[in-house]
């Protein structure tokens, strides 16, 4: 399934946060949008998955507009992980990932068992199935919620710095299961390294502008990480696969 913004501008009290941002995602394609703290990556995400209404523009799915359709059928088509989420009641990891099958009307006890069982085993949760959710640590409760987003069984996956209270050997295993697993995929992702190594495509977002986009190789220029990062990169080629993985130090005081 493809997803498209298309010209979206959100707006808060008075304030353009995004203005007339245009991205494109084709079916089964990872996206990474990168940016600064500040720069709107989490705002742009709100409106793609219906937590914000833009103030203009549009969100489509192969063409339909996502914000025209019902809750319930928007939820079968696509699944979110924000960058915070919240729990007032301390449900069980099990219950947590069978809420991911409730957008689904014609579905079996059985089914959703199996469902949620593979979401579990593919995150790594498995064995925490009867453990209650607020006791878990970040990077536990990070998986639950992944596994929660593909219990829903989405086409396209939204994610908003879903690497967050991740260690190194998760935050990679967690990008490779999402890069693995066919869906149309747009994540906000604050390591460069990480989006060079397992992002199709990358956008780059400023003050709440699309600045630069394209393949990560062709994106993550020295030039341009100092103009929108403040910072000095250093490109270097990954020895096994290849990939750009950047090196960082201060940009030297001005003269």
């Amino acid at each position: 399934m493809r997803l498209d913004i298309e010209d979206v501008t959100v707006e808060a009290a008075g304030t353009r946060l995004v203005e007339d941002v245009r991205i494109a995602v084709d079916s089964g394609a990872f996206v990474g949008l990168v940016g600064p703290n500040g720069s709107g990556k989490s705002t742009l995400l709100r409106c793609v998955y219906r937590a914000l209404r833009p103030a203009g523009g549009a969100v489509r799915l192969d063409g339909d507009d996502l914000h025209a359709m019902a809750p319930r059928a928007a939820a079968r088509e696509l699944a979110a992980l924000p960058q915070e989420s919240s729990a007032e009641f301390d449900f069980t990891v099990a219950e947590v990932v069978a809420m991911g099958r409730l957008p689904h009307r014609n579905r079996t006890s059985a089914e959703d068992r199996a469902v949620c069982a593979r979401a579990m085993a593919r995150t790594g949760v498995a064995h925490l199935a009867g453990r209650g959710f607020l006791a878990l640590s970040g990077g536990e409760k990070q998986r639950v919620l992944i596994a929660r987003a593909l219990a829903q069984r989405p086409r396209v996956l939204v994610l908003d710095e879903p690497t967050n209270h991740l260690d190194i050997a998760h935050q990679l295993d967690v990008l490779a299961l999402v890069r693995g697993s066919g869906l149309t995929v747009l994540a906000a992702l604050h390591d460069l390294n990480l989006a060079a190594a397992h992002c199709d495509l990358l956008y780059v977002i400023d003050g709440g502008r699309i600045v630069a986009s394209g393949p990560p190789h062709d994106v993550l220029r020295p030039a341009l990480l100092a103009e929108v990062f403040g910072v000095r990169a250093h490109p270097v080629r990954h020895p096994e696969t290849g990939t750009v993985q950047l090196l960082f130090d201060l940009l030297p005081p001005a003269t």
